[in-house]
């Protein structure tokens, strides 16, 4: 199962995994065009694998109990997320109940319905935070290593993996768009500091470490 399936990462997720497995594949997003625009995709390019895209929020706890219920998956992928800095400053509230409560509520569903292994995908900005979008991942964070903890402790509950990302080129986070759009008005560039430096990694090289962290872990 992918959480925000229709997003950057989701979707390349579910791109690669449908490339890889026969298994059930399970897209859940709160975006209903990204999440018919990604399952239509699929359909495309990957006939042969069975999937459902299931239009959902992460913060409805009694929805999501029953999703994890019927669906069972047995691998999870919580890529669902407010990533945009400026916008979760102006909306905190909203930032927390995304990406802290929705990933509690993702987490103890997915538990509580036998999953295995959840992958948390982060962010770089949960290091020492600075602004409410990286503190409510890290409070993520936080929540999802206290379970893993659990389940190293061999209570058999469900492990919890995070990977954390910088600047993923062409996701929806990046700041990649809006530097390109400074240069077609001739500039300046926005940059926090003048020795300020930024390494990308592509989307496609991003998934790939999420998957190898899921093997490892």
């Amino acid at each position: 199962l992918v959480t925000g399936a229709g997003g950057t990462i989701g979707g390349e997720l579910a791109r690669q995994v449908a490339a890889l497995v026969s298994a059930m594949l399970t897209l859940l997003d709160h975006g209903e065009y990204a999440l018919y625009e990604i399952n239509l995709e699929l359909s495309e390019h990957h006939p042969g694998v069975p999937r459902r895209a299931i239009l959902a929020d992460i913060r409805d706890e009694a929805r999501l109990r029953r999703i994890m219920e019927e669906a069972r998956p047995e691998l999870l992928f919580h890529a669902a997320a407010l990533k945009h800095v400026p916008m979760v400053e102006n909306d905190p509230l909203e930032g927390m109940l995304t990406n802290a409560h929705g990933t509690r509520v993702v987490a103890e569903a997915a538990r509580a319905a036998g999953c295995g292994l959840m992958v948390f995908i982060s962010t770089d900005k949960a290091v020492n935070p600075t602004s409410v979008m990286g503190a409510t991942k890290r409070l993520a964070e936080m929540f999802c290593q206290a379970l893993d903890k659990q389940a190293r402790a061999g209570d058999g509950q469900m492990r919890c993996i995070t990977v954390r990302f910088g600047n993923v080129l062409g996701s929806t986070g990046s700041v990649v768009p809006l530097f390109r759009r400074q240069l077609e008005r001739g500039g300046p560039l926005t940059v926090t500091h003048p020795d300020m430096r930024r390494y990308f990694m592509t989307v496609r090289e991003a998934v790939g470490l999420v998957l190898q962290a899921a093997v490892v872990g």
